[in-house]
């Protein structure tokens, strides 16, 4: 029986190494900018979507060309600075979207293609051992235990 085989690519350790540590220094830039929230905050705020960034942006456009308009009571210091963040930020946001959705989409893949892989060999020593093959008997226990069905299980005895 023959599997198709979607992906067939050996990634340098080297290279896992190097992005690792380009990752990491991306997070080290980043870390004194940026903030954590709780569940609680989050659900908590406002949140801006591509129309109401839209309606930041073009608020920033007015403010210059009509600022009577700004209330006393707005820090229009720190709008602005809020502005920006997100302006900067959304790029990067973006394209990490971008890459973890790859990374996730080539391991789901690879997982599923050395799934069946390793599922036929879990059956191949299955069948050596039902026919006697010594050498298959203790391979196929041990996978065995890995591979039982939810159904199958017995309760461990409590005497």
């Amino acid at each position: 029986m023959s599997t198709k085989n979607q992906i067939s690519v050996e990634i340098p350790l080297a290279v896992i190494a190097e992005v690792n540590q380009k990752l990491q220094d991306c997070r080290t830039l980043l870390a004194p900018y940026l903030q954590g929230l709780t569940k609680e905050e989050k659900e908590s705020m406002f949140k801006m979507g591509d129309k109401t960034v839209a309606t930041v942006q073009k608020v920033k456009s007015y403010m210059e060309t009509n600022p009577e308009f700004i209330p006393n009571y707005m820090d229009k210091v720190e709008f602005l600075k809020d502005e920006a963040v997100v302006t900067s930020l959304t790029p990067l946001g973006n394209l990490v979207t971008q890459l973890s959705s790859d990374i996730e989409d080539t391991v789901t893949i690879a997982g599923s293609e050395a799934l069946v892989s390793a599922l036929l060999y879990y059956g191949t020593t299955k069948e050596a051992s039902d026919k006697g093959v010594a050498t298959a008997k203790p391979i196929y226990e041990d996978l065995s235990q890995r591979f039982t069905k939810k159904g199958n299980k017995t309760k461990p005895d409590t005497a």
